[in-house]
């Protein structure tokens, strides 16, 4: 059997999973991962545990599945940033994670100086903190020695797939796929390089920087496995590629930590005046593959909130029941903007709010108030994206995939804000899926992105329900919360 090992590095876990070539789940391992907050607002992961629990999770999984694995793919956090040394292969510092907001008054320093305009031209992205350059930047600026060791080429920078596949290789192999290259502020995604003026404005060496690589290909051989590693996406491009949402007008939303929703836009770049992103989605061959995307920032996290802070639920699959006890969220609007507000405000400076408590206010109402804020804070995002597309592509289905998505009050509410079908797929694990399928077509198991297609299957589709005036006017109700958190 051709067995494809899918390598899942999130914020909250490092997980392997094994499928066959068909897509069917065979194992699966994961391993929780620590969080580290040094200060308000900081957010590290420990780079040696992430390769640690990584390495053990596909062990575990390779040897669940019982099968030989035929080629590797990684799928990662995206934007977090690990410095280490090439010599001893040991980080200088904890990874600063893509939440981590400890550069936001660089980047309005930046801002100031006028250089926003010219980094949306290059890169399709905003200055902010949630990308990778001035998390670097700040790293050769604290770690002692970091800045010189850097320029004698002694470091390498990566994001988390970099830095996986170092180590699967034995620090063989210092490269990246275009879709992880182009979240750094440092890849011009026209010309799909290191972007030389970037690199001397954020002061940052090139010798630092990996090679960037069509995500689909023979990376590396892992040492231990005995395989090719041949596939490598961020996790939202890998997620857009494991929906099959290949061809322009498709789109996903992934209700993960945070919530991703990306559309593809073929081959030529889409910029946004609404406030999104234009990034490279996953590279099969030599053609350039774009996507618009919108992140929020806390999707799946305002439940672990409830677990963790609030105390409200023991576990995150009791959130559905607790929810489900009230009949709507009494008048509370809840926006979680625990480190401020994404696409389409921009907004690093934000925290979150609960409007509209009363003496009736119950646990119940704050936990459906907490999903329907995932909801509203998607339908904002898929706004604004077909205001960017225009009524021509303005999007008629939504694909969704990610923990969230299973739980099914969650999904109708969706649906009824916006007004188009839901549909979830028979595999949610897309982000882990598309990783396979990238190595499989980097390995030549597939013949073509047309097989993967054939491979989506539905699983439910969640249609609107709800009037078209009261969707519109719980939108307005949430467009007015948005208001009064970014006058504060």
């Amino acid at each position: 059997m051709d067995a494809l090992l899918a390598l899942d590095q999130g914020t909250s876990s490092s997980r392997a999973l094994v499928f066959d070539r068909t897509g069917r789940l065979l194992a699966v391992a994961q391993r929780e991962l620590t969080q580290h907050f040094p200060q308000p607002g900081w957010v590290e992961h420990d780079a040696e545990q992430i390769w640690a629990d990584q390495l053990a999770c596909a062990r575990e999984a390779v040897a669940k599945a019982g099968v030989k694995v035929a080629a590797i793919g990684i799928t990662n956090q995206r934007e977090t940033v690990v410095l280490w040394d090439r010599q001893t292969g040991q980080p200088l510092h904890r990874a600063l994670v893509w939440q981590d907001r400890r550069t936001a008054a660089f980047c309005d320093d930046l801002k100031r100086q006028g250089l926003e305009p010219r980094v949306q031209a290059l890169t399709g992205l905003v200055i902010d903190p949630y990308f990778s350059a001035t998390k670097l930047r700040w790293l050769l600026d604290h770690v002692p020695g970091a800045r010189e060791r850097a320029a004698r080429g002694e470091l390498a920078f990566g994001t988390v797939d970099s830095w996986l596949l170092w180590q699967l290789t034995g620090g063989r192999v210092h490269a990246t796929d275009v879709s992880n290259a182009s979240r750094t502020l440092l890849f011009d995604i026209h010309r799909g390089d290191w972007s030389d003026e970037l690199l001397a404005a954020f002061d940052i060496p090139r010798a630092l920087m990996p090679e960037v690589r069509p995500s689909a290909g023979v990376f590396g051989e892992a040492t231990e496995f005995g395989a090719p590693i041949a596939g490598i996406a961020g996790d939202q491009q890998a997620a857009l590629f494991g929906q099959a949402a290949l061809a322009p007008g498709q789109a996903k939303n992934t209700y993960g930590t945070g919530c991703f929703l990306l559309m593809h836009t073929g081959a030529k770049p889409h910029a946004s005046t609404q406030g999104l992103l234009t990034t490279r989605a996953a590279q099969v061959g030599a053609e350039a593959q774009f996507a618009l995307e919108g992140s929020v920032f806390v999707g799946g996290a305002v439940v672990q909130w409830l677990r963790d802070g609030l105390r409200a639920i023991g576990g995150s699959g009791e959130v559905q029941a607790l929810a489900e006890s009230v009949p709507d969220a009494g008048g509370l609007m809840f926006v979680p903007a625990f480190a401020g507000l994404g696409a389409p405000y921009w907004r690093p400076d934000a925290r979150g709010a609960l409007l509209g408590l009363t003496r009736g206010t119950t646990q119940a109402h704050i936990a459906r108030a907490a999903l329907e804020s995932i909801a509203f804070q998607s339908a904002a995002v898929l706004s604004a994206m077909n205001a960017d597309v225009g009524p021509a592509g303005r999007l008629m289905e939504l694909r969704v995939d990610g923990g969230a998505c299973a739980n099914d009050l969650l999904m109708q509410f969706q649906a009824d804000l916006l007004g188009i079908p839901v549909l979830r797929p028979r595999v949610i694990e897309t982000t882990a899926l598309g990783a396979a399928l990238l190595a499989g077509l980097g390995t030549g198991l597939f013949a073509s992105t047309q097989a993967i297609g054939a491979l989506w299957q539905l699983d439910r589709a969640f249609e609107p329900r709800m009037s078209r005036d009261e969707a519109g006017a719980r939108l307005a109700a949430w467009d007015r919360a948005v208001r009064q958190v970014l006058a504060e």
